[in-house]
């Protein structure tokens, strides 16, 4: 080995040990008749002393390094008079005997400090130097973790890792596919997978009764800050299993890995219905770390001459407790939020509860102070509180009310990012209907058995029926979502009726999986967890690119190798394939 030891692990106990480091020149101070030089590894930073006094020639050798050179050093650990608790190695220094240059660097073209100058594509463009920066090294570290304890508890309870094809079957069915043409077979081609999900319910039709996998998946779909072109998932499936069986793996699973990984003992998971979600938040994964439930108005709001109100199907807002001393400013400023083109509502009502419990609002000569306690009542308002009320369209006043919600709770600080709230969202729609194609749609895939009470709906009303469908939600974050799957011929032929699909298209789609259900197959359901988003929230980001190691930018680039590119003709014909030119 070129070294002894690595720059994050030396102590005071060390004091007086001869040691080799190497590593990379994170800065260095020249203070005249000493040069001091900070040398990181992966494992952390040690501080190096060049002494004029004692070596003349190594400190003016130690004067001529660069940012990021490669060094190897040889020297004695000595306590360090100006300790740095801000570090780990921060009560030592190493007094240097001799230096070595392995390799020298170009100036990079940002600081590798982690309040860099560089901004996101530059950095992501040089994302080899952009991975020395600490905070991204601790999120892969951490995912790293994660990856293990995760591999460890599943283990644990006798599940094992089966590996599935990335080259697989195209379906019409959820987000767009990444498709790849066939060389052998000319016109024909395979797709990556969106999930691993016909291949571990065959599985289960096999008789493994515990599957997982941390799973590359592809989606063809527009990029966010929680969407990647290729992610990973911890993709799992049990048989012989109830829904509360399942929620209470995993939830066992995500409690494992905040005490292991985050040192945390979180509170046991709610369990909240689809509905009552939608009521009280506007969102299918609310962020319970903070109130402000949804409270309708429409009994007390309406038939009182003001029309916006009238006029709407719903009227509902959120209690802001203490925030009746807003400035005009301030209510202004919420106002222009809920009126973005992402937001969607059309104007925002205020009611201030003063100190002395009179009401000052923005619909003052449409209410008097009577009609307003009526509101306050309903909010359980108090002196100090300022309720926000939109109207409209359910469905978006709910959205654009959520986003409200959020927004406040920001602004008043009470989505700490070190407290966790957990929530299970279950009983989901099991289809819902798309205008555009003029039929149902599965809210989870094709394959999700209904609740049992709501199996004959399918052939009666589909949008009545619930799914025996589950998320999990955490910090307002949905990381995984599941199912207990379909395993009966004769109700998965149902479901694709419903879905719209004719025999001959089930069986050409899924024929493998419904031949499978023929031959035995047992009561299953699973889930699978979003790893990235996972790691991203444990890490405290709110990108999952910063817990990837090499993500693609938002058009879905890869801008450090420059990918996706074209390919030479010679590669299109062999897989005869034509590229119409732009005129």
């Amino acid at each position: 080995m070129l070294r002894t030891h690595t720059c994050g692990e030396l102590r005071l106990e060390d004091a007086g040990k001869e040691i080799t480091l190497t590593g990379w020149i994170q800065r260095s101070r020249d203070l005249g008749g000493m040069t001091f030089v900070d040398l990181r590894d992966r494992y952390g930073i040690t501080q190096l002393v060049f002494d004029m006094d004692r070596d003349k020639a190594l400190c003016e050798q130690a004067r001529k390094l660069g940012r990021e050179f490669v060094v190897q050093v040889k020297g004695t650990v000595a306590e360090r008079s100006n300790k740095n608790k801000n570090i780990p190695t921060g009560e030592i220094e190493i007094l240097i005997s001799e230096l070595k240059v392995l390799n020298k660097s170009k100036v990079p073209p940002f600081t590798i400090e982690d309040d860099t100058d560089g901004g996101e594509e530059l950095r992501m463009k040089y994302r080899y130097l952009d991975l020395r920066r600490a905070v991204n090294r601790n999120g892969l570290i951490l995912r790293h973790q994660m990856a293990i304890e995760t591999r460890k508890y599943l283990n644990d309870l006798q599940f094992i890792e089966v590996e599935t094809p990335y080259l697989i079957k195209s379906t019409p069915e959820g987000a767009r596919d990444f498709v790849v043409p066939s060389r052998m077979s000319s016109g024909t081609f395979y797709a990556l997978p969106q999930s691993p999900q016909t291949f571990k319910q065959l599985l289960m039709v096999s008789g493994y009764d515990r599957y997982f996998q941390l799973v590359k998946c592809f989606r063809d779909e527009d990029f966010r800050a929680d969407r990647q072109p290729e992610f990973t998932q911890i993709d799992c499936e049990m048989s012989f299993v109830e829904q509360d069986d399942i929620l209470e793996t995993f939830e066992g699973l995500t409690k494992h890995l905040f005490k292991v990984v985050k040192g945390i003992e979180i509170e046991p998971f709610k369990r909240m219905p689809y509905e009552e979600a939608m009521k009280k938040y506007g969102s299918d994964k609310p962020d319970l770390r903070f109130g402000m439930e949804f409270v309708e108005l429409n009994d007390v709001a309406q038939n009182q001459g003001f029309k916006v109100f009238d006029d709407a199907e719903l009227v509902v807002g959120i209690n802001a407790e203490g925030c009746a001393d807003y400035s005009r400013k301030q209510l202004d400023a919420l106002t222009s939020f809920v009126k973005k083109p992402q937001i969607g509502a059309k104007g925002l009502v205020y009611v201030k509860i003063n100190e002395d419990g009179s009401f000052k609002s923005s619909v003052d000569k449409f209410f008097d102070a009577d009609a307003l306690k009526q509101w306050a009542d309903k909010f359980g308002a108090k002196p100090g509180d300022l309720l926000l009320v939109l109207a409209g369209e359910a469905a978006k006043t709910r959205k654009a009310l959520n986003e409200l919600r959020l927004e406040m709770g920001s602004r008043l600080g009470l989505r700490d990012p070190n407290k966790f709230a957990g929530l299970w969202v279950v009983d989901f729609p099991l289809l819902e209907w798309d205008e555009e194609s003029e039929r149902y749609h599965a809210m989870h895939h094709p394959f999700t058995s209904p609740k049992a009470e709501d199996a004959h709906l399918l052939e009666t009303a589909p949008e009545k029926a619930r799914a025996n469908a589950y998320d999990m939600v955490i910090n307002g974050v949905e990381i995984g979502g599941g199912s207990i799957r379909i395993f009966d011929e004769e109700l998965q032929s149902k479901m694709f009726t419903a879905l719209g699909f004719t025999k001959e298209e089930a069986q050409k789609q899924f024929g493998f999986l419904l031949d499978a259900f023929q031959y035995g197959a047992p009561p299953h359901g699973g889930i699978a967890f979003g790893f990235d988003r996972w790691a991203a929230l444990f890490a405290g980001r709110d990108s999952i690119r910063d817990v990837i190691a090499f993500p693609k930018n938002n058009a879905g680039r890869d801008v450090m190798i420059d990918s996706p590119s074209t390919i030479s003709e010679a590669q299109l014909n062999e897989l005869h394939l034509q590229v119409k030119k732009k005129d």
